[in-house]
């Protein structure tokens, strides 16, 4: 009976340890959740704050053809696609020439995290002096070389403007890219690449057959993350071009921020928050039922 009692007792504790974990994460993610939901139903005036119910209005008003989710969903998407697949080609690039046995490796591999930990306000203004279409070291050297013959507007045209975002977007994620395969490369056993060799493998058929597959998880939960962080990437872009020119390189982060601060209508804010939340559950779960089917 003591110890029944006993254990009885000890059933108890693990919802007693856990407890503060709930609150936490009921504190800094449910309510802010169940906050924007809520807000997204009502019409919301951001400096008074007075709101209206308006039921799904936001979302029809969203959702509609003269909306602008869809094209702010399109430039969200080609920014995430572009900048993924250059992270993921440089990174993987990078770390098989820093996993080699290279003179001053040590401090190679210190001078490529540089972009990563770098601000990105200081990333931005540097990149801003060389796309100066007056001044800039890019249009300077481009016609030093005669590839132009006059400067070009980097951040004002399109589709110049996108593409100089994806680049620096590129250039400033891609050391977390390194980090990940880095390490996961220092795992291999050389006994594969042995044996590769042995069966007349070159270097694209070792990679092929032996290292790819063996980096293919860690790739897939790169991938996954980055996905995510720059399906909501804010800074960079807003800090770049502000969503210009006109709206060419306008996500649905940017149009967050102008429906909540630069048109007051934070109901409609939480709304296009709402729709990118369901949009990234979307990918989530695609990539879940992509990596079961794998298993």
């Amino acid at each position: 009976m003591a110890a029944t009692a006993k254990l009885r007792g000890d059933g108890w504790l693990g919802p007693l340890l856990i407890a503060p974990v709930v609150v936490v994460l009921g504190a800094v993610i449910g309510y802010p959740l169940f906050t924007a939901l809520a807000l997204s139903l009502f019409e919301v005036d951001t400096p008074t704050l007075r709101a209206s119910f308006a039921g799904i209005g936001n979302y029809a008003e969203l959702l509609g053809p003269g909306g602008r989710f869809w094209p702010a969903l399109g430039v969200t998407l080609v920014w995430t696609a572009a900048t993924l697949a250059l992270q993921v080609v440089l990174g993987v690039a990078m770390a098989l020439l820093l996993n080699r046995d290279l003179w001053l490796r040590s401090l190679a591999r210190s001078l490529v995290l540089f972009p990563y930990f770098v601000s990105t306000v200081v990333a931005v203004l540097v990149w801003r002096w060389l796309f100066n279409d007056l001044f800039g070291l890019a249009n300077q050297g481009l016609m030093a070389l005669g590839v132009i013959e006059a400067p070009i507007d980097w951040l004002g045209t399109m589709p110049n403007a996108l593409l100089s975002v994806i680049v620096v977007g590129a250039w400033k994620f891609f050391p977390f890219v390194v980090i990940a395969v880095l390490a996961r490369l220092q795992t291999i056993p050389e006994s594969l690449y042995d044996a590769a060799r042995l069966d007349g493998a070159g270097a694209w058929g070792r990679f092929r057959d032996v290292t790819l597959p063996q980096i293919g998880e860690v790739l897939g939960i790169v991938v996954l993350l980055r996905a995510i962080w720059d399906f909501k990437e804010f800074d960079l872009i807003y800090l770049l071009t502000g969503g210009g020119p006109v709206d060419a390189t306008r996500t649905l982060p940017l149009t967050v921020y102008q429906e909540a601060f630069g048109l007051n209508r934070m109901g409609m804010a939480a709304a296009y928050a709402v729709a990118m939340m369901i949009v990234m559950l979307g990918f989530f779960v695609a990539y879940r039922l992509a990596v079961r089917g794998r298993s």
